[in-house]
């Protein structure tokens, strides 16, 4: 188990006792929207549904078992005024990322587990049930991804995990990831100081999957995110060889003390996803 110390955290061990939990709130998520979906709104004006609400109780019940001395701060439960005292280090928690693609019908969405220490986030897992991928951290320079099928969304399979990596980028030819619902002006006007080859949209977390996986080169994402959001993947894509800055260049930090007084204190500004840190450029 982690040590919040100088001890280098076991986070092989943390993938094999959260993978049942992470496979069975995929499986809660396809259940409920087989048999129908109904969602509502919540304060901040974003759609949540049953299935969020569930899927985060599988997830919270595993960590509760497995982590009990480290605080979770996941999105419903801060919806509903849950926040936990926390120091150096807490589980980010969003059982069900992409909830508008999911309501839709998309299968852009996902299951994201973080940790994250002294404001970096060291650990990730990640997973898109109805594409069948998943992506998780096995060390601070090692992550890893496979495949599992709807039917081996239950506790006791253990999907083969093989190492993936970020891609060498071709500056002539770079390869875009960018968001299916937030697409804006901004983003364009970033884009456009690049050689773009291709520009694929896809909703939720599971673009930081991809590209660690080497499947894209930059991600740029201009507008709020949550800390829950993003910092699974940018756990996974930074074990995996690439990186996430704000658009100024400087690296992205999570729950930050000076961060929590404000109204809105786990609310994330613009950043960009790179495959490579060679490729960081400030947007400005």
């Amino acid at each position: 188990m982690p040590k919040l110390d100088n001890a280098r955290p076991d986070y092989t061990r943390l993938v094999h006792v959260l993978m049942p939990a992470l496979l069975e709130a995929g499986a809660c998520l396809l259940r409920c929207r087989a048999v129908g979906v109904v969602s509502e709104e919540k304060g901040d004006g974003s759609p949540v549904s049953r299935a969020d609400r569930e899927a985060e109780a599988i997830v919270l019940a595993a960590l509760a078992r497995t982590e009990p001395s480290i605080p979770v701060i996941a999105e419903e439960a801060v919806a509903a005024g849950r926040i936990p005292p926390f120091d150096r280090a807490a589980f980010l928690v969003d059982a069900l990322d992409g909830t508008k693609e999911y309501l839709m019908g998309s299968d852009d969405f996902t299951v994201n587990i973080a940790l994250v220490e002294d404001g970096d986030p060291t650990f990730g897992m990640l997973l898109a049930p109805a594409s069948g991928r998943v992506f998780v951290t096995l060390g601070a320079q090692e992550a890893a991804g496979g495949l599992v099928r709807p039917d081996q969304l239950r506790a006791e399979f253990r999907p083969i995990l093989s190492r993936i990596e970020t891609a060498e980028p071709d500056p002539r030819a770079l390869r875009v990831m960018s968001s299916r619902s937030h697409r804006s002006p901004d983003t364009e006007r970033f884009l456009a100081r690049f050689a773009v080859s291709r520009d694929v949209r896809i909703g939720s977390s599971l673009k930081f999957g991809l590209m660690a996986a080497g499947e894209a080169d930059i991600y740029p994402r201009f507008g709020p995110t949550s800390a829950w959001d993003i910092a699974a993947g940018h756990a996974i894509l930074a074990a995996a060889g690439g990186t996430v800055t704000a658009p100024d260049g400087k690296s992205m930090k999570y729950l930050r003390k000076e961060e929590m007084a404000r109204p809105e204190p786990f609310l994330n500004s613009s950043f960009i996803a790179w495959g490579r840190p060679s490729l960081v450029l400030t947007a400005g």
